[in-house]
């Protein structure tokens, strides 16, 4: 297949903020954008969304892409073309948006489905991961939220449809417990209680397992956790985490801690042997994060974002070289989501465990639906 035009214009994503979409032979895909960020996730753009898009939109050279190993021609170009020292330099948006394009023209030239075009063998299911109740920077809006930033539900059903059915119908009836009246920018329930509160709720129900994401570096300044008017040194505030993990038997930890922090990170896996410790904001999908966090033995999940990196063979090698060392991984969507579903083929393709993208919202469900498609055909 011959790249024949590029074009790129600027969409709204789920917040109504600016972002990139970019359409390859008539074939579009979108980055999303976060609102909670990783100190060290590439930046969005090169200068600023309207260069990248003018550059695409000039795009002028002719590359025969066959298969997704040929995406280092595309990057290569772009690195030379613009004199960059790492192609990620172009922006993770834009690069992730181009490169996710391409593939999908790659795809409908071939007659294939898109994750076929990046690994044709695949055929475990990942398990979806759901935000059921907001807190953090994901519920700013409201005066009085809980601390940590996602409460999460992982199903534990024999197929994906069937786990998707039960997320959503525990979502529901977590919306009837609490009342709630209002959902954060992820679609998750708003409430005014606490932490525990809300965990003592997600724990009363059977085959779901409780997730968290603490998001902490989001509360944490001056060597302290900030739990409102309480400050917590890093020692009572994972004193008080591990006491939570185990009290309502939380399976999946998110940035349990600081995202400088892998001596705390290491020390809540040690206590909490049966979890799952999950690095986002401290691994920021980059390989040089993960190799530090392998080397210190921080984590034993990682959340892979797209559009934290760019590049979508780096993405790639992520992967490999979490299941050389058995690290859980986690396709995620952002918070600030499009309408593309394409989250949901590169999940299955690069065999992710999980897929975390929400529960709600039309933005979200979009994922969750591909993937029950890409289910009932295989």
């Amino acid at each position: 297949m011959f790249i024949k035009e590029a074009r790129a214009r600027v969409i709204k994503d789920s917040r109504n903020e600016e972002t990139i979409e970019v359409s390859v032979n008539g074939c579009a895909a979108s980055s999303p954008s976060g609102k909670s960020r990783g100190k060290y996730e590439t930046k969005s753009y090169y200068k600023n969304l309207r260069f990248n898009i003018g550059f695409l939109n000039s795009w002028k050279k002719w590359i025969e892409i066959n298969d997704f190993n040929d995406l280092e021609i595309i990057e290569s170009y772009i690195k030379n073309k613009l004199k960059l020292d790492d192609v990620k330099d172009f922006g993770a948006n834009a690069l992730f948006a181009f490169e996710s394009a391409i593939l999908k023209a790659l795809a409908k030239e071939n007659k294939k489905q898109l994750w076929q075009i990046v690994n044709p063998y695949a055929k475990k299911f990942p398990v979806p991961v759901g935000n059921a109740v907001g807190g953090g920077l994901h519920s700013a809006k409201f005066k009085k939220h809980p601390i940590f930033q996602e409460f999460l539900l992982i199903p534990k059903e024999k197929t994906f449809e069937k786990n998707y059915k039960l997320m959503k119908e525990v979502y529901d009836k977590i919306g009837r417990l609490l009342k709630a009246k209002d959902v954060n920018d992820e679609g998750a329930w708003h409430t005014e209680l606490d932490d525990e509160a809300v965990l003592k709720i997600l724990s009363e129900f059977n085959n779901i397992e409780i997730g968290i994401d603490v998001a902490a570096s989001s509360f944490y300044k001056n060597e302290l956790y900030s739990y409102g008017k309480l400050k917590r040194t890093e020692e009572a505030h994972i004193s008080h985490l591990v006491s939570l993990i185990k009290n309502y038997n939380v399976f999946y930890v998110e940035d349990p801690v600081d995202e400088e922090d892998f001596s705390g990170f290491n020390e809540v896996k040690k206590k909490c042997r049966e979890s799952l410790i999950v690095g986002d904001d401290l691994t920021a999908t980059h390989v040089d994060r993960l190799e530090k966090a392998i080397k210190e033995r921080a984590i034993n999940g990682i959340i892979i974002k797209p559009n934290q990196n760019g590049s979508l063979l780096e993405l790639r090698k992520i992967i490999e070289l979490c299941k050389k060392h058995d690290i859980k991984t986690i396709m995620s969507h952002r918070s600030g989501e499009t309408l593309d579903n394409a989250l949901a083929d590169y999940a299955f393709a690069f065999q992710c465990d999980y897929i975390k993208c929400g529960i709600a919202t039309k933005w979200r469900e979009v994922k969750l639906k591909r993937m029950i498609e890409i289910e009932r055909r295989i």
